[in-house]
């Protein structure tokens, strides 16, 4: 009957609502009820409704579960891929590849990413975005270092306190150092020039102790002065001309008695005295041969001599290239081939007298006789 299909329909109606309502007094595991989830965080990931237990570091989920609270597949990551931590990841991550400016610290692995860190002289600071290192910073030379540069920070300088630098002290010490040696040197080259001339010029006046003059001081007929040539390490040899009998004594007296001074001794006297001719022995040949000695002249003396000798200075000048013996030659041998048969020691030798060079004149003199290329006129005086 009606009544008895109603109650029947009533029946199930209550049943079923009873069902539903122990499903929403107890509801299942894993199920999001409202905005809350029950999934444990560092343990349980949610998939489709229900909380499945993560893979361990190092795997990934090839499969997830079907039941709440338990583990799915887990494979192990692919080489250059990692997971650091327990996960539900349906795939591993990639490793970092270090730049071109960074060095590798710790290579990738199943669970960790690779480090990387700025290569020796750049930095990176950890709190910024490491694209490009950047190079170190130095020290001014009036700073000094407080912390080196490292692959994380930067150099850290601070200004020296009253202290000089060491490339300062260097180049100080460097400097002074230098002018003590040009101080020096110019010293030891100004004592050497100053000596140098007085050498060739002081006493110009003074003869060679190879050339003695005897005279009869005391005799009333005019006095016979003769040259003589007197080499080194010989017995003198005197020869009178013209003189008394006693005249031998009397030289003997005026040789060894220092009251009486010779006229080439007394230094009052020596420009009175004139210079001894020379007699060449093998004519222009004697003359060639003595150019060497001209080498001993004083290098300051060179234009003003062969001025005096007439030579063009367009002519000295054009031997300016040549060598200090090379232009001594070069220029007497075009005085010689200007002058001809007229050329003569003499005339040099007037000329170095002329430019008051007097002992240069006697030391060409000397060695002119001692090698035998010239020998000695003598001459007569009158009276003293």
């Amino acid at each position: 009957s009606w009544s008895s299909s109603a109650r029947a329909f009533l029946q199930v109606v209550w049943a079923s609502l009873a069902v539903l309502q122990l499903v929403v007094a107890y509801p299942q595991r894993g199920v999001k009820s409202g905005r809350s989830v029950s999934c444990k965080e560092d343990i349980e990931y949610l998939h489709n409704g229900i909380c499945c237990v993560k893979c361990e570091a190092g795997l990934y989920v090839q499969t997830p579960c079907t039941e709440t609270g338990k583990k799915g597949t887990c494979e192990e990551c692919d080489y250059g891929t990692f997971t650091e931590h327990a996960n539900g990841l349906k795939q591993c991550i990639k490793c970092t590849q270090c730049p071109p400016d960074q060095e590798i610290v710790r290579g990738c692995s199943h669970t960790q990413d690779t480090l990387c860190q700025c290569k020796p002289g750049k930095y990176c600071h950890p709190d910024e975005a490491c694209e490009i290192c950047k190079k170190c910073s130095r020290c001014n030379s009036d700073e000094e270092v407080v912390k080196n540069c490292t692959s994380t920070s930067n150099t850290e300088c601070k200004k020296r306190q009253g202290k000089s630098s060491p490339e300062a002290d260097t180049t100080l010490t460097a400097v002074l150092t230098l002018v003590f040696v040009v101080l020096f040197l110019g010293l030891v080259i100004l004592i050497f020039i100053i000596w140098k001339k007085k050498w060739k010029t002081a006493d110009s006046n003074s003869f060679k102790p190879g050339y003695i003059s005897v005279s009869k001081p005391h005799s009333t007929n005019p006095s016979t002065y003769v040259n003589i040539y007197k080499p080194q390490g010989k017995e003198e040899t005197v020869n009178l001309c013209e003189s008394n009998p006693s005249s031998a004594s009397s030289s003997q007296h005026n040789l060894t008695d220092p009251a009486e001074m010779l006229p080439w001794e007394d230094p009052n006297r020596r420009e009175d005295v004139p210079f001894p001719t020379l007699i060449p022995k093998n004519g222009v040949e004697s003359l060639t041969a003595c150019f060497e000695f001209f080498e001993e002249l004083n290098v300051d003396f060179h234009n003003r001599f062969f001025r005096k000798l007439s030579i063009e200075d367009n002519k000295i000048r054009s031997k300016d290239h040549h060598s200090h013996e090379d232009r001594i030659h070069y220029l007497l041998a075009y005085w010689v081939e200007k002058k001809g048969k007229e050329a003569s020691l003499n005339d040099l030798l007037r000329a170095l007298l002329d430019l008051n060079q007097r002992r240069t004149a006697e030391t060409i003199m000397d060695n002119a006789v001692k090698k035998g290329y010239y020998e000695l006129e003598s001459f007569s005086l009158g009276d003293d």
